[in-house]
């Protein structure tokens, strides 16, 4: 157990413990793990930390520009930067010297020699010093997942070269700007902050601040801030990503609305998982109807606020539309116009219909809604929308009528599911008909439904007409699990709070995405783990044998009579059969508390 290696940790402590202060001393010898001369610069980026004297720790580096490295003061090893054993980075050419410059490279910029001597005070000490200013050899702080380094740029000046924004990008190091760069972050560290984003809800500001602690413990204030900086390439790193890998980067198609997303590799889609004949979904007499059709939840949070912006009319939108939330323009058109119905409900007294006009002026956007396929929890792709005052029959008619046209070319039925769809669903088609900006596919049927949590907070009467209990095809399904995909975005929500308009929407764009993906990946494990699939097996075998074990309706009716019972069909199996009527079942009927039980 964890609790018998601690025990035997206890007894080695105080062996690691001097093994951990022997590191910090260099060997006896302190001879250059190369060339065996005088050995000053220890590496921490290297294995076992080798020590090197200044020529070999230059030429070592030249590939390995961002490691981090320590110089023997006589006592102990202070941190320094390789811009101090004179190491360049040069662009083209394969790292090598550009040719047609007139530099000479043989010689050290800054003549360090290999002693225990103090230090130049010119330089301040630790990994990071401040760029040279030299218009020939230009040093740029590059912020890196190790720390923010200051290092020497070489670029190319052969003729036909590149511009220096785009030589940098060739080698790994985006720009901050794009005429005369000073600043550059790496791939690596905007793909961990962006991941860092997703797995943790690491803000911009958190991951710099840790960055900067990295760079120098004991003064993190001292190194460069570039915050902003990192918010804006993660931006535009991000926007690279997703046209990569939704194949846009190597052909001229823009992308339309909700291109650069994935959705529910299960979820019937025309054209991409069902076949197309004529338009229309192919279908044999034998095909069931529940397989060719969309089942689709809905849910507001109100966890995702987001604050007035300062400036808006200055804001850059990179990927309007392009993602899961609509795009501005047409959804504030369609708002514009969009009458505002004050409903009383008519069920129990729902929050989301009685408090649908409640005002927070402080806010531009009081949450979020939108749609997600009922059966595996995937965010529709385009269907996500802002709300501004509370959960809306404006709002959420804008979102399902982008979910119900998304790759349903052919799709003849669909379920909803709609924590107050007893009331959202009576006057929806008048809404659709009377606005220009909302649409459902000719000929598709909408079948309301209630989540089997939700459906208990409304009257006995609701429960018979929306419980997916009683929906024909839509299997066991609880049309709740929109529930869970809130948790990921209250993680970040916080932090998108007081974001530009645009940049919160690709923010949560990009962990909706995420999150499609990972159970894209996943779906084809929890569909074939053996537990869960023997499990699936068993129950269906046991059900037919008990479906057929029943006695007919003529014969339940002889014995108990016109009223609801459970029927005990094994251990830890219940069949709830509501009332019947001589020899057929009332479906409309659910009176619990009369309910007996019987066993056969």
């Amino acid at each position: 157990s964890q609790n018998a290696y601690l025990r035997q940790w206890k007894c080695k402590f105080k062996d690691y413990i001097n093994s951990l202060m022997v590191r910090e001393a260099p060997p006896p010898d302190r001879l250059c793990s190369v060339c065996k001369k005088d050995g000053v610069y220890r590496c921490h980026g290297c294995f076992n930390e080798p020590l090197f004297c200044t020529d070999c720790c230059r030429i070592q580096h030249q590939r390995h520009p961002f490691h981090r490295i320590s110089q023997w003061t006589g006592s102990f090893f202070q941190e320094t930067s390789l811009l101090k054993v004179g190491l360049h980075i040069h662009l083209a050419h394969d790292g090598t010297p550009c040719p047609s410059s007139s530099t000479d490279y043989s010689s050290d910029v800054f003549q360090w020699s290999d002693t225990d001597d103090d230090i130049d005070d010119d330089y301040p000490e630790g990994p990071f010093i401040p760029p040279v200013r030299d218009p020939d050899q230009p040093a740029i702080t590059i912020v890196d997942k190790s720390s923010v380094h200051s290092l020497s740029i070489c670029y190319c000046h052969c003729p036909g070269a590149l511009s220096r924004d785009m030589q940098l990008f060739q080698a790994g190091l985006f720009p901050a700007s794009f005429t005369r760069p000073k600043t550059a972050f790496t791939f690596a560290i905007l793909d961990d902050f962006l991941l860092d984003n997703l797995e943790c809800g690491t803000s911009a500001m958190n991951y710099y601040s840790k960055i900067r602690r990295l760079t120098s413990s004991i003064f993190p204030l001292m190194v460069p801030d570039r915050y902003r900086e990192l918010m804006r390439a993660a931006r535009q790193w991000r926007q690279c990503k997703l046209y990569k890998w939704h194949g846009f980067a190597h052909k001229d198609d823009q992308p339309k609305d909700g291109d650069l997303t994935l959705f529910c590799p299960a979820c019937p889609q025309p054209g991409i998982n069902l076949d197309l004949s004529t338009g229309t979904v192919t279908q044999s007499d034998n095909t069931p109807s529940w397989l060719m059709t969309r089942y689709l939840v809905m849910d507001g949070n109100f966890k995702a606020e987001h604050m007035h912006p300062v400036n808006p009319s200055d804001e850059v939108s990179l990927m309007d539309g392009l993602g899961f939330m609509v795009s501005d323009d047409r959804y504030k058109s369609h708002l514009a116009i969009a009458r505002d119905h004050v409903q009383r409900s008519d069920c129990n007294n729902h929050q989301a219909v009685n408090q649908a006009n409640a005002s927070r002026q402080r806010l531009e956007a009081t949450g979020i809604g939108g749609c997600a396929c009922a059966w595996h929890g995937c965010f529709v792709p385009y269907s996500m929308v802002d709300f501004q005052k509370d959960e809306r029959q404006m709002n959420m008619d804008y979102a399902l009528s982008q979910a119900l046209n998304y790759k349903t070319n052919g799709i003849s039925r669909a379920i909803t599911f709609y924590d107050i769809n007893c009331q959202y669903n009576k006057y929806l088609k008048d809404r659709i008909a009377s606005s220009m900006y909302l649409s459902i596919p000719i000929g598709m049927d909408i079948i309301p439904g209630i989540g089997l949590w939700h459906v208990h907070g409304h009257q006995d009467s609701c429960f018979v007409r929306y419980a997916s209990n009683f929906i024909h095809g839509t299997g066991r399904i609880d049309g709740e699990i929109m529930e869970t995909l809130w948790a990921p975005l209250n993680i970040i929500s916080p932090s998108a709070r007081g974001m530009g308009t645009p940049h919160r929407k690709e923010v949560l764009d990009y962990q909706m995405n995420d999150c499609n993906f990972m159970k894209m990946i996943r779906i084809s494990k929890s569909l074939t783990t053996g537990c869960t699939y023997m499990y699936v097996v068993c129950i269906v075998l046991r059900s037919g044998a008990a479906f057929v074990s029943l006695p007919s309706c003529t014969d339940l009716f002889s014995i108990f009579g016109p009223k609801p019972f459970v029927y005990v069909l094994g251990e830890g199996i219940k069949l709830f059969i509501p009332c019947l009527h001589g020899s057929a079942f009332d479906g409309m009927v659910w009176v619990p508390s009369q309910t007996y039980c019987a066993a056969r």
